[in-house]
C-alpha cells in the first residue's frame, strides 16, 4: 500500500493526465525551410524592396528602399538605403556572414559596430525563396516576425508576386501583415500583400 503522500501525488498526477487529454491538440511550429542553395556571386548587387513586414528600425523609410551587397574580405558588406518623409536619403551600413556553408542560404547580418570596425550582434537572414534567374528573392526569419521580398528591378510581375505570396502562406506567414513598398517605377502605395496580389 502506498504511503498517504505518495497516494495523494498519484491521484494528482492522474487528474493532470486526464486534464491534458481534454485539452485541444498543440500545433507544433513548422520549421522554416530555406532554399537548397544560394550562389552568392549571383546574389551580390542591388536589390529593391518590393514588400516587407514593417519594422521599427525602418520606421523612417517611406519609399525607394533598397539593399546593396558586395564581397568584403570573406564576408558581405551591406548598404541599405531609403527615402524618408522629408526627402532625405537614409543609409545604414552593415555586414553579413554566411552561417550555413553548404547551402549559403543562412546568413547573419548586423549593423552594430564596435570601435568603428568590429560588427557584433548578428540577426538571422535566411533566403527562403529565390527565382532561378535571381530576379527575386525572399528573406525570412525563423520566428516569422521578419520578411522581405526583394527584386532585381523596382517592380515584380503579378504572377511572380502571387506565387511568392502563396509560398509564404505555405510557410505559415501572415501575408496580410506584409506591406508593399513604394518604389519609383514600382508600387505607388503601401498595401497588404494579400490584397495586392488579388487587386491586380
Amino acid at each position: 500500500m502506498l504511503p498517504f503522500k505518495s497516494a495523494q501525488c498519484l491521484r494528482v498526477l492522474k487528474q493532470c493526465a486526464f486534464s491534458i487529454l481534454l485539452l485541444p491538440p498543440l500545433v507544433m511550429a513548422q520549421p522554416l525551410d530555406t532554399v537548397p542553395h544560394v550562389d552568392l556571386n549571383r546574389y551580390l548587387g542591388k536589390w529593391y524592396e518590393i514588400a516587407s513586414i514593417p519594422q521599427y528600425f525602418q520606421r523612417q523609410c517611406v519609399r525607394d528602399v533598397s539593399a546593396e551587397y558586395a564581397a568584403a574580405g570573406g564576408n558581405i558588406s551591406v548598404i541599405n538605403r531609403c527615402i524618408t518623409a522629408n526627402g532625405e536619403t537614409k543609409i545604414a551600413r552593415g555586414q553579413a556572414r554566411v552561417v550555413d556553408k553548404v547551402s549559403q542560404a543562412k546568413l547573419e547580418v548586423t549593423f552594430v559596430k564596435l570601435f568603428g570596425w568590429l560588427y557584433l550582434l548578428g540577426g538571422d537572414y535566411w533566403v527562403i525563396d529565390l527565382a532561378e534567374d535571381y530576379r527575386y528573392a525572399v528573406v525570412g526569419h525563423p520566428t516569422l516576425k521578419y520578411a522581405w521580398i526583394l527584386a532585381a528591378k523596382p517592380q515584380l510581375s503579378t504572377t511572380d508576386l502571387a506565387g511568392i505570396e502563396s509560398r509564404l502562406q505555405q510557410k505559415n506567414y501572415d501575408t496580410c501583415g506584409i506591406l508593399t513598398t513604394i518604389q519609383t517605377g514600382g508600387a505607388s502605395a503601401k498595401q497588404p500583400l494579400c490584397e495586392a496580389v488579388r487587386a491586380k
